[in-house]
């Protein structure tokens, strides 16, 4: 049942009902009975029709070895919870060791030596100018898709006015009249 009010009001009814049984049955057939039941919230509930001298150390016993087995339950629960997180931690750490042999600029510049902090510099300095390089082909490459618009009359003569787009925007600049 999902929600616990139902759940203790079921088991109150249901207690009930196996005390009353037991009940009558000790009456009827003249036994001896005991019982123990544990509440959804683990507490222990007894009906006992036997000597005196046997019910307390019978009861305490059952008690006892109930609790010795949730105890249990809970701690492999607990050990099994904590195998799998260690499993997941070795997992990780493994992923980021693999990571930093296959990507050098993530790993953390306090753990290399003299060599490997050479090397670093080395790669940063290409990088760099690989980086420079590119930039420098996509600014050339941009400013030559962008050519020269010449304005013309409706006479077909150049009026000597040119627009010119740039990456900056449009300039507008005189050319030569003429042919």
């Amino acid at each position: 049942m999902e929600k616990e009010s139902n759940l203790q009001v079921t088991f109150s009814k249901r207690r009930s009902g196996l005390f009353k049984k037991a009940s009558e049955l000790s009456i009827l057939c003249g036994v001896e009975i005991a019982i123990v039941v544990f509440s959804p919230a683990k507490k222990a509930f007894s009906f006992e029709k036997i000597f005196h001298q046997v019910q307390t150390p019978l009861l305490m016993e059952v008690h006892r070895n109930a609790q010795i087995h949730e105890l249990n339950r809970q701690l492999t629960y607990v050990d099994s919870q904590l195998d799998i997180k260690k499993n997941k931690s070795d997992e990780l750490s493994k992923i980021r060791k693999e990571g930093q042999d296959n990507h050098w600029w993530e790993a953390p510049t306090e753990s290399l030596g003299l060599e490997e902090l050479e090397q670093l510099k080395v790669q940063l300095g290409v990088l760099g100018s690989t980086i420079g390089e590119k930039k420098e082909r996509s600014v050339a490459e941009a400013a030559n898709a962008m050519a020269v618009v010449p304005i013309s009359s409706s006479t077909g003569i150049d009026s000597g006015y040119g627009l010119s787009i740039t990456p900056h925007g449009l300039v507008l600049g005189y050319g030569h009249f003429g042919n």
